[in-house]
């Protein structure tokens, strides 16, 4: 069997040898392998098949790894991968000891930064052109932005930066007019006008072409409809906006076709100074389930699925909408992921989508606390953490009744490091007056929900994990801040499991008990506040062992053992701080002994050092 092209590319420089007719032929291979590689193991489907063309073209012209090719945000380096030697990474993309989903220095000389939050890449594109230049090194800096990304406040700060510098950086603005959703911003609305003209966009390469066919004067009026074109762009807002910078804006230019897209990084080359490339692409590009859905295909192909805990959150805020006329919503661009979907439909005039800016999407929700609404953010653990100081400063010492529904906390899973959600529970209990619930069942999510609505004297964070939830009955859904006793053991041992924790160490219990060893098991329900009954009852154990899906240090079970060290023994269970690579959840947990044979061999231990007689 003949080999394909793209099996015969094992280097970026392997790209050179062919011609365009042999490009277009890769192209399409490139998009079939990522569709099934995709549809096999999950991932980031659209981005990729948008800028099969824009990868190939940077990688022909730059010479990386010694030129920087820079991805924001790295869901999009699928293609980059392919081209860069990586074909049978594929095989087990996201999948425990394979190819991350995102650019990884381990992984490869090609991949600068592992980059997988968004609005970073002109950050990191200062300060390596600012280093070579100063080392004298000729080497060129490309980072590749997507207009989602340019809603982030940290993009215009490196924007602002690379202008004012003159750094020598070709900013290749990745136009497809959707981010995870579609994007929120004046300039993305300036590009859209730029995308719907019918005379620019639509009719232009016809009308050139025509042109140069007329006889005599072709021409010279191929070079008119040239200079009308860029009287045309003069009139939109993209080169006003970037050239107040003192950033060159050229463009826009086709992303799907390569001999433009090379020509126009090979000008860029030639300014001194920052160049921007705005280059127009359709994210989903030769596969239909994917251009025509505006969503789900576009960002990641997992789905909500009924019975999660982003279900009950789901449902529940929609019964929450309707109860009460001051429940609004806020997204960072991601009304999908997080659930929020039925209430937009529901209530479109009380949901409010800020684009990917976390930190204005918290002093937002500030402000519409202070003006008397009940504003309800839902963002991902990972990506709050990005918004700290505005959660702690701006509603936290205002004190002002903000919810926060925290999605994908603790082990996420198949994203990798930059997705686990393991800081929350120690950043959030370290700010004044901050409510923290933990769900550890579907029905519970939908209650605390409702009761965070009544803690209207501070901020409250309800967080919860990827995995799925457990199905409990009426009578054992918890009720306010307080916990709820699930086991109750001989007073040996005691159990405290945070959120989801609580349910693996009720299984714990059930291995033990098998061996004549009655352990009691709370659900701490609320891990800030503590119950005091909670704290008095563990107390009275000879050991307690509590269990959260968080780093150790600092989380909540080194609050449980504050409060009640110097009455019991207490073994704290964690996430140790380090960064965890990317498997299933269920696996990842089970490595860090927090799974119910982890803690169960864990309790033996610290038993038989407890029940140890002191030497004399």
């Amino acid at each position: 069997m003949e080999p394909t092209l793209l099996s015969q590319i094992t280097d970026p420089a392997d790209l050179r040898t062919l011609s365009y007719e042999q490009l277009d032929d890769l192209c399409e291979e490139i998009r079939s392998f990522i569709v099934e590689a995709v549809n096999r193991t999950g991932g980031h489907l659209g981005s990729n098949l948008g800028a099969v063309e824009l990868t190939i073209a940077l990688h022909r012209i730059l010479q990386s790894p010694r030129d920087v090719i820079l991805w924001d945000t790295g869901h999009q380096a699928y293609v980059h991968k392919l081209l860069t030697g990586r074909q049978k990474g594929f095989d087990e993309l996201r999948q425990a000891g394979g190819m991350s989903g995102y650019p990884s220095r381990s992984e490869s000389d090609h991949d600068w930064i592992e980059n997988s939050h968004a609005s970073t890449a002109l950050s990191y594109a200062h300060g390596l052109s600012t280093a070579f230049k100063a080392s004298g090194s000729n080497r060129r800096v490309v980072a590749v932005i997507g207009d989602g990304s340019m809603t982030g406040g940290m993009a215009f700060e490196g924007l602002n930066n690379l202008g004012h510098s003159k750094s020598n950086v070709t900013i290749v603005l990745n136009d497809n007019g959707r981010s995870y959703a579609p994007t929120v911003s004046l300039l993305s609305d300036s590009l859209v006008k730029i995308r719907s003209n019918p005379v620019y966009m639509a009719r232009q390469r016809k009308f050139e072409s025509f042109t140069e066919t007329l006889p005599v004067i072709g021409t010279a009026a191929f070079a008119g409809v040239r200079a009308w074109k860029a009287a045309v762009r003069e009139a939109f807002e993209p080169k006003a906006f970037f050239e107040q910078l003192g950033v060159r804006y050229m463009g826009p230019f086709d992303g799907h076709d390569v001999a433009s897209l090379e020509q126009a990084l090979l000008n860029a080359a030639e300014f001194q100074g920052p160049v921007v490339l705005h280059v127009l692409t359709t994210k989903g590009r030769g596969y239909a389930p994917a251009e025509n859905d505006a969503i789900k295909n576009m960002h990641d192909t997992s789905e909500m699925k009924p019975g999660s805990y982003t279900d009950a959150f789901s449902k529940a805020l929609v019964e929450l909408g309707e109860a009460h006329d001051d429940v609004v919503a806020i997204t960072a661009a991601m009304p999908d992921s997080t659930g929020l979907l039925p209430f937009l439909e529901r209530f479109p005039d009380r949901t409010y989508d800020v684009g990917i800016a976390e930190q204005h999407a918290v002093t937002f929700a500030t402000g519409l606390a202070m003006g008397g609404l009940r504003p309800v953010f839902a963002v991902y653990s990972t990506f709050l953490s990005r918004a700290f100081d505005q959660v702690n400063l701006d509603v936290g010492l205002h004190g002002q009744p903000v919810i926060f529904c925290l999605d994908r906390a603790g082990i996420t899973g198949d994203d990798g490091p930059s997705h686990h959600g393991v800081l929350d529970l120690v950043l959030m209990s370290k700010i004044p007056n901050m409510t923290i619930l933990c769900p550890s069942s579907y029905q519970e999510l939908k209650q605390m929900l409702f009761d965070a609505y009544t803690l209207d004297a501070g901020p409250v964070c309800i967080r919860w994990p990827k995995t799925s939830a457990v199905q409990i009955s009426p009578n054992e859904v918890g009720r306010g801040l307080s916990a709820r006793k699930g086991r109750q053991g001989d007073g040996r041992l005691c159990f405290i499991g945070v959120g989801k924790m609580f349910n693996i160490a009720s299984a714990a219990a059930e291995i033990l008990a098998r061996e004549g060893i009655e352990a009691t098991v709370w659900d701490p329900r609320a891990a800030r506040p503590l119950d005091p009954v909670m704290l008095d009852n563990a107390a009275d154990h000879d050991l307690v062992i509590t269990a959260e899906d968080g780093y150790r240090e600092g989380g909540i079970g080194s609050a449980i053992a504050d409060e009640i060290s110097d009455r019991t023994a207490v073994q704290i269970m964690g996430v140790p701080t380090t960064y965890l690579p990317h498997a299933k959840p269920d696996a990842i947990l089970s490595t860090l002994g927090l799974d119910a044979e982890g803690l169960a061999a864990a309790a033996r231990t610290a038993l038989a050092d407890v029940s140890a007689p002191t030497p004399a």
